[in-house]
């Protein structure tokens, strides 16, 4: 019912026209929802104002928080507009009253309307957690400088020792065998294996250099001064002597020297794998499927019949650092049977990260804290892409995984394109940082990154 209401307003200074007649009609302070008095106005970020109720019935109708007349989204949850109801209730009180009565016979409105105030309720928690999140960030800048920095420090420092220890352990990568001194050849027969330094001083009183070992036939190390009368032993000595002859040069035996062998390519598969591992691995099985594919299926998804006590060595190259070799159990490296790709492709497409780990615990004599370093970082990665495909899940986002796939594609090609082009312009201590921030501190990162995925999801959840 229109309701007419006569504003008299007078001014203290009685001068011509300080008196102001003017009639306002309840029409004027309409809800663009319901058409009618405003009962507890609510005011939105864009200047609009609604019943409450009418509010809360579009909210809980559409689920969206948007304006319902021009649509733009409102920030945090809307609150009664005071100012306004009190000038409405008191411009029409009788009106305001009539409309109250109506509202109480309507359970679907009060319905609506606890659901709306739970939900507010709800927006104003996580508005609280987030302020004293923010809060402890801010007390925390300070220290959170200070550790980056003291990361950095401890980095430089760490690239400058280990690069002086490389050039050390990986003197016999570079060297040819004919140039090798006696204790340069039992080196190189420890790292055989430890059942190799039972045979150590009798190379040493044989005086076996490099030039010496080149020649010396297989019979003979069945002989004095050798005495090897495990044939184990002497199929694998003979079988590493072999790639020795045919290389020149002792071949990469654990992580250090692979990467002093191949830098580039160890830097790069360390930040493929860590990044995209099924690509990765893609690339491997098309592009270098001898080398390094084959060990690492073998390692990874191993025969099931295979014997464990053959102490025949072969060379597990590695797809996430380097080549490694450990105790072998087969003397050739074949095609892998149905049961191994079956075991590797179930791996592959759900679990590629714990293929990683499973690689690198098979390194574990060899590198005891590096292989740890990977398998946490492997588990930390896994739990990070499983937070990916829940938010997917979760936004109704599936649709567009081919589309992010195939950015991500994208992505990696150009940016192994763009390594490819630039690697031999890059410093080689700058390359060394980048290794070994990767392979020892991307760890704590991906915790940090771990543990604000699970306070994000539980504050979606609360």
């Amino acid at each position: 019912m229109e309701e007419d209401v006569k504003l008299e307003s007078a001014n203290d200074d009685p001068k011509p026209g300080a008196k102001l007649d003017r009639n306002i009609s309840v029409s004027e302070f309409s809800c663009n929802c319901c058409y009618d008095i405003l009962v507890n106005p609510t005011t939105l970020n864009c200047g609009h104002s609604f019943c409450r109720h009418c509010l809360a019935l579009w909210w809980v109708s559409s689920k969206k928080t948007e304006c319902p007349e021009c649509r733009n989204k409102w920030e945090g949850f809307p609150k009664v507009n005071i100012l306004l109801r009190d000038v409405i209730e008191k411009l029409f009180p009788d009106a305001i009253k009539e409309k109250y009565e109506d509202l109480e016979q309507n359970s679907e409105i009060g319905r609506a309307l606890e659901a709306f105030n739970k939900f507010g309720d709800e927006q104003n928690q996580t508005s609280s957690r987030s302020g004293r999140t923010n809060l402890n960030r801010g007390g925390g800048g300070f220290f959170s400088g200070v550790l980056t920095a003291l990361t950095g420090v401890a980095v430089v420092l760490l690239v400058y020792h280990w690069s002086s220890r490389e050039s050390e352990h990986d003197l016999l990568v570079h060297k040819p065998v004919s140039k090798w001194t006696p204790e340069e050849v039992v080196l190189w027969l420890e790292q055989l294996g430890p059942w190799a330094s039972h045979y150590k001083e009798r190379f040493l009183s044989g005086r076996v250099n490099g030039r010496l070992l080149l020649t010396i036939a297989e019979d003979e190390f069945a002989k004095e001064p050798y005495s090897i009368e495990s044939n184990s032993h002497r199929k694998a000595i003979i079988m590493e002597l072999d790639r020795v002859k045919t290389l020149g040069v002792k071949p990469p035996q654990n992580l250090w020297e692979y990467k002093a062998v191949n830098p580039g390519k160890s830097l790069f598969l360390l930040y493929a794998l860590k990044s995209s591992p099924r690509l990765s691995m893609l690339y491997m099985y098309l592009f270098d499927y001898t080398d390094t594919f084959l060990p690492f299926i073998h390692t990874t998804c191993p025969l099931k019949e295979e014997n464990e006590d053959d102490l025949i060595t072969k060379f597990i190259v590695s797809l996430a650092l380097s080549a490694l070799r450990g105790n072998s159990r087969q003397r050739d490296l074949q095609d892998p049977t149905w049961t191994q790709w079956r075991e590797f492709l179930v791996k592959y497409l759900f679990l590629p990260y714990q293929l990683l780990a499973e690689f690198a615990w098979d390194w574990l004599e060899v590198h005891y804290w590096t292989s740890r370093f990977i398998i946490v970082n492997a588990m930390l990665l896994s739990v990070l892409e499983l937070f990916s495909f829940w938010r997917l899940w979760s936004t109704s986002q599936l649709r567009s995984f081919p589309r992010l796939m195939w950015g991500h594609f994208w992505k990696m090609s150009t940016q192994g394109l763009f390594v490819a082009i630039f690697w031999p312009l890059i410093p080689q201590f700058v390359c060394n940082c980048l290794f070994y921030w990767a392979l020892y501190f991307n760890p704590i990162i991906n915790i940090d990154l771990v543990v604000k995925k699970i306070r994000r999801l539980e504050t979606q959840v609360m």
